[in-house]
């Protein structure tokens, strides 16, 4: 099947609009690292299962939090709307959802990767798009993770390359002194949700002419 999308066009328009809200968007993922990094510093006198089960279990939480919140603010980009803090509040009522489906994902990956890694990886890219179903379309654990296996149907290696891509992005911030990081994160998250919305415009277009 042919590629669905291009990566020359999905990086050019992703960092336009990165680029148009890199200050909000990289000083949001600056502020979860550093209230994580205060949350491990709390809890790292924590003894027994309990107190690091409690440590986990507030980690997670934290960082479903962010993502849905921060794959808000992708989409609120990508609208042309400045990225609100809001999003992250509007979102808390699927923190449950986001956990488990991602739960759900990592197991399902975890297992492939130990039957020869490929299995693994192919999972990752099928099922990468749960998060922005739970996001865009309000969409429960099964279904979010239904609909991205969905959308992603014979973009096997188109997918790959992508992640490929996005590798690339992430070792070239870390190769400029770790500042670009804070550049290369909000632009491949970006790349990530614009692609969704083109596997999933395709795909709804798709079941209505047919």
């Amino acid at each position: 099947m042919e590629p669905k999308f291009m990566i020359s066009e999905v990086f050019g328009t992703s960092w336009k609009y990165t680029k148009s809200q890199i200050w909000v968007l990289a000083g949001l993922f600056i502020g979860y690292l550093i209230l994580s990094s205060l949350i491990s510093v709390l809890f790292m006198p924590a003894q027994g299962w309990v107190g690091k089960t409690v440590a986990n279990l507030l980690s997670a939480v934290i960082s479903s939090a962010f993502m849905l919140g921060y794959i808000k603010n992708m989409f609120q980009t990508l609208d042309g709307e400045e990225p609100q803090f809001s999003a992250y509040g509007s979102q808390a009522r699927k923190i449950v959802t986001y956990f488990v489906a991602s739960l759900i994902c990592y197991v399902a990956i975890a297992i492939g990767m130990i039957l020869l890694v490929v299995p693994g990886i192919y999972l990752a890219l099928r099922l990468q798009f749960y998060g922005q179903f739970i996001v865009e379309e309000d969409c429960g654990i099964t279904e979010s993770l239904k609909r991205s296996w969905e959308i992603t149907q014979g973009q096997g290696m188109p997918l790959f390359l992508l992640l490929l891509t996005m590798i690339g992005i992430v070792l070239v911030g870390v190769i400029l002194l770790f500042v670009g990081v804070f550049v290369a994160v909000p632009l491949i998250y970006m790349m990530q949700c614009y692609v969704f919305r083109k596997l999933n415009a395709v795909s709804t277009n798709e079941i209505e002419s047919f």
